[in-house]
């Protein structure tokens, strides 16, 4: 059987990976992330948070590669979808107060869309959520300019207007990042005002969560960590992704203190948790260009672990899957 999965192993999946799947488990977390330097990602920070223990920060690489600068556990990444959390997060809290309904359909909160994006009066607000709504994703139009940032959040929708549908709502599930933009626009119609103003309000400041921002511009850029595409010789730290859903800045620390408040009830009480667990993850991954995020809960023992890599392209997403289970493992250990 052994023979079978190394032989797996290394016809399907590429070298690098490969090499860092098999490499023996270091005996702890930080010689692992020193390992994964190794493997062609530019840079890594770490945070765990094991139930009764002192969180514990760790990095390896560079935050900046060309003037080289170390990389720093509490610089600021894009965490990418993981910005989703907060989204979610934010429409239970409005569903409970009956600000908003989960059968609302998309047709009702934005009625300039119908007849724009195919069976938006049947779309509802739970399947936006859930992915199940059979839009079109916007990242996967083929005219989307990774290149360049976007100014308005119209540019990201007009990629699928007027585009069919991938499937008839709550058929399927199909992840789209236009789902989480729609509910933005939603969010912002239903307050009367940003909807990452009611996250900073409603979610962060009551964490205490001072190094978390809804957008790249609200931070100030010498805090936030150098990102690296392997296509591209340059940083890309430059390229703000505004889009609701995708947005969002913040330290592995913070991440972790909300994902720890999510999972243990101590964002919501008991009617908003009830929501929240009928309609979104209690974990994340993101992925942007420059950047990959994961933001785990592993219950069997309660320890919440964040892992960013400033390098996205190639094989770094295979790669940092690889070393994040790694690191799980040592924990398990220990």
């Amino acid at each position: 059987m052994a023979i079978v999965v190394i032989s797996c192993v290394v016809i399907f999946v590429p070298w690098l990976a490969a090499r860092a799947y098999l490499a023996p488990l270091p005996d702890t977390v930080q010689q692992q992330v020193d390992d994964a330097i190794h493997y062609d990602l530019d840079g890594i920070v770490l945070y765990v948070d094991v139930k009764g223990q002192a969180p514990q920060f760790y990095a390896a690489g560079w935050k900046n590669r060309k003037n080289k600068v170390p990389a720093d556990p509490h610089a600021l990444f894009k965490i990418g979808s993981i910005s989703k959390l907060y989204i979610a997060a934010a429409t239970a809290k409005l569903v409970r107060y009956q600000q908003l309904s989960l059968d609302d359909t998309l047709a009702k909160h934005l009625p300039e869309l119908e007849g724009r994006i195919k069976n938006a009066n049947k779309i509802t607000l739970k399947m936006l959520l859930q992915h199940r709504s059979g839009i079109p994703d916007w990242i996967d139009d083929p005219e989307f300019p990774w290149t360049t940032s976007l100014k308005d959040v119209n540019e990201y929708l007009e990629l699928v207007l007027d585009e069919p549908a991938e499937f008839e709502p709550d058929s399927c599930y199909d992840y789209s990042n236009t789902n989480y933009l729609l509910i933005g626009r939603i969010l912002d119609k239903t307050l009367g005002y940003g909807h990452q103003d009611y996250i900073h309000s409603e979610i962060l400041a009551p964490l205490h969560l001072s190094h978390t921002f809804g957008v790249l511009s609200d931070v100030d850029l010498s805090k936030v960590s150098s990102g690296y595409y392997t296509d591209y010789d340059g940083d890309v730290k430059m390229l703000d992704i505004l889009v609701p859903g995708g947005s969002m800045v913040a330290t592995a620390e913070d991440t972790g203190i909300f994902l720890r408040a999510l999972n243990d009830g101590t964002l919501f009480d008991d009617v908003e948790q009830g929501i929240y667990s009928s309609i979104y993850l209690y974990e994340h991954t993101g992925l942007w260009p420059g950047y990959s995020s994961i933001a785990r809960y592993h219950k069997d023992i309660d320890a919440v672990v964040i892992q960013f890599v400033n390098t996205s392209g190639g094989n770094s997403w295979m790669v940092s899957e690889i070393v994040y289970d790694r690191i799980v493992k040592i924990l398990h250990k220990h």
